[in-house]
């Protein structure tokens, strides 16, 4: 079995009508096998997404305090109920193709993986994070327990997308605006928020979206078995797989490992929703 290759692609902020518009062509791509795995990771500016099991009971603020705001609402076939994406988040969409791993990855592996990429990462950075049974998502070990990151996938032929969301340094105030994931006894809280209090850690602020996005991808890494191949530009994503399929790849790597610059250079189905 060939080693598996995830490729990575940091896209900055961007809205999410064009994010998703990104992945849908991204999953015709993988289902076509014309790329392979690929992480997006990126921001997006404040939005508030409802899932398939979403109500709009969860939803407090109106549609008019939301617009005067400058917030987004969106309805999307992802798992899960209401969420909110914004500025100082890392959103991560991966568009895997779970049958070409080996053995074969089903949903709820799919979802438990991401968990502890995550959970790594919060760990990368002393902050102690684990799962709360019944639940998804990645939450402290407080009593109650508070949500750092928030999950909620679409699946379709065994191809994955939307993904995650970890608050990295987002104002917890946007979370007042909805019930986040409908679970109105748990609260919320950040990587920012949870290292300031963590008298263990010297660290005292986690580092930029960026290089946040490199401690997920490492540890995505690592979780599925994977090497994490960094790309430039969606371009460079497309050539580089069409000029590397079929050859030999670099074993994988603990850090995430940027594209050699001769590859940069190379130009019916039942859907599973899970939260």
């Amino acid at each position: 079995m060939p080693l598996q290759v995830i490729n990575v692609i940091y896209l900055g902020r961007i809205d999410y009508l064009t994010a998703l518009d990104l992945q849908q062509t991204l999953v015709h791509l993988v289902k076509a096998q014309r790329v392979g795995h690929t992480l997006l990771l990126l921001e997006h500016p404040p939005v508030i997404t409802l899932g398939r099991n979403a109500g709009m009971q969860n939803i407090i603020a109106s549609r008019d305090f939301l617009s005067s705001q400058g917030i987004e609402l969106f309805e999307t076939d992802r798992g899960g109920d209401v969420t909110f994406h914004g500025p100082g988040q890392l959103v991560g969409y991966p568009i895997f193709d779970l049958r070409a791993f080996d053995p074969r990855i089903g949903a709820v592996e799919f979802v438990r993986r991401i968990e502890e990429s995550l959970i790594r990462t919060c760990g990368d950075l002393g902050v102690v994070t684990g799962r709360v049974p019944g639940l998804t998502g990645v939450w402290t070990e407080d009593t109650p327990p508070a949500k750092i990151a928030a999950i909620g996938v679409h699946i379709s032929r065994a191809v994955t997308s939307h993904g995650f969301a970890l608050n990295v340094t987002t104002n917890l105030d946007y979370f007042k605006l909805i019930v986040p994931c409908g679970i109105a006894d748990k609260p919320v809280t950040s990587l920012a928020r949870e290292m300031e209090r963590n008298s263990v850690s010297n660290q005292k602020q986690p580092p930029g979206l960026e290089q946040m996005a490199e401690l997920v991808s490492r540890n995505f890494g690592r979780v599925f078995d994977a090497q994490t191949l960094w790309l430039d530009s969606l371009d460079s994503l497309l050539s580089s797989f069409a000029e590397s399929a079929g050859q030999e790849l670099p074993a994988n790597q603990d850090a995430p490992a940027r594209a050699p610059e001769a590859i940069r250079r190379l130009a019916g189905e039942e859907d599973i929703y899970l939260a």
